[in-house]
């Protein structure tokens, strides 16, 4: 194109990222919120969640059996950070989300504990999926010390004397299409899956949503485990899924969001996400601080990195700014926390553990 032809164009409007943080710009959401009482937030938390319902793509109107089943029990030890060895019990177990799909999820208990114990239901993000943040390595051998951006946050909790329910999330590791399978440890089905779930007017994540509430279920059933004492945590696309749950699911005490907390603005809206993070028409009705103020007044900690490339922390603070906002309608500031620390998209943890051990 000659110099002349391309001065002709520097008045256009090419760029699609300036085309779309104008629409955001100018969005007007619909059940962003305003309360300024306690009966107002209430009322606004139920005209949400419903529609959040509904944008998710909505839930089965009949729960299928759980069917649960154990298919390995295994007793196991790994070395943490002050190199003392914590030894677990470890079941594989699978049940019933829906009656066409099967949950893969692994049940960790601490050795010696006193039971009853409160459950935390671990949500890994991308990568190989569960084995990633149970000490699993890819070729199937265990691994003594926490690696990986995950941080092996289950056994973590383990470690902090927290049952654990780590539940593979729909479309990684032991949840894939063929396709996927063939390929590397890494490789997940999102695609086309959440594109397809587009196509049936539902999300993937709302497909994730459903199996933590089924989640739940199961966990109801376990003698092991306080029913009223359950906690979610997720890191990248498990936080979305931790968050979203918990926003919907009021049987969940405490959720810990690791490296998702954000804008939808300035994350997934204008940096390239995998297509399992989208949500038709949300925009148009709220935005991120909005969904997490459906948790109030339960407890909320979230955490970012300063150098997360795809949650930028400039945005995290922003949006707390304003979930602060919703907590305080709710008298509950004080179970909503943050901790910002130097690092990159990763699991991080200090202040999490204290947060869950004072609000679980």
């Amino acid at each position: 194109m000659s110099e002349g032809s391309e001065k002709g164009l520097q008045d256009k409007q090419f760029d699609t990222l300036a085309f779309t943080m104008s629409l955001y710009k100018r969005q007007r959401r619909r059940l962003s919120f305003s309360a300024t009482s306690l009966d107002e937030a209430i009322e606004w938390q139920r005209r949400l969640r419903n529609r959040l319902i509904k944008l998710l793509g909505g839930f089965p109107k009949r729960k299928c059996e759980l069917n649960p089943r154990k298919l390995e029990k295994v007793k196991l030890s790994f070395i943490n950070t002050c190199g003392d060895i914590v030894r677990y019990e470890r079941e594989t177990v699978v049940f019933q989300s829906r009656d066409e799909l099967s949950v893969y999820a692994y049940f960790l208990l601490p050795e010696g504990a006193s039971i009853p114990l409160p459950c935390v239901i671990c949500l890994p993000g991308h990568g190989r999926g569960v084995d990633d943040i149970v000490g699993i390595n890819a070729d199937g051998t265990i691994r003594q010390t926490y690696a990986g951006y995950q941080m092996d946050f289950a056994l973590q909790c383990v470690e902090h004397g927290y049952a654990v329910l780590a539940v593979e999330q729909l479309g990684f590791g032991h949840r894939r299409d063929e396709r996927a399978r063939s390929q590397s440890p890494e490789t997940s089905s999102c695609q086309p899956a959440a594109g397809a779930a587009l196509l049936f007017g539902e999300t993937m994540l709302g497909w994730r949503v459903y199996d933590v509430i089924r989640a739940i279920d199961y966990l109801n059933m376990r003698e092991e485990i306080e029913s009223d004492r359950i906690a979610v945590m997720g890191i990248s696309g498990g936080g979305a899924t931790a968050l979203f749950a918990a926003a919907i699911d009021e049987r969940i005490k405490v959720a810990v969001v690791s490296g998702y907390f954000n804008t939808f603005g300035g994350s997934i809206m204008s940096i390239p996400h995998c297509i399992d993070n989208y949500i038709p028409s949300i925009l148009k009705f709220a935005e991120m601080w909005d969904i997490a103020g459906l948790i109030a007044p339960r407890a909320l900690f979230v955490e970012s990195g300063t150098k997360d490339a795809i949650f930028p922390v400039e945005a995290t603070m922003r949006s707390y700014e304003r979930l602060s906002k919703i907590y305080s309608v709710f008298n509950a500031s004080e179970k909503l926390g943050l901790e910002i620390f130097e690092g990159e998209h990763m699991f991080y943890g200090k202040g999490a553990f204290q947060f869950l051990h004072r609000w679980l």
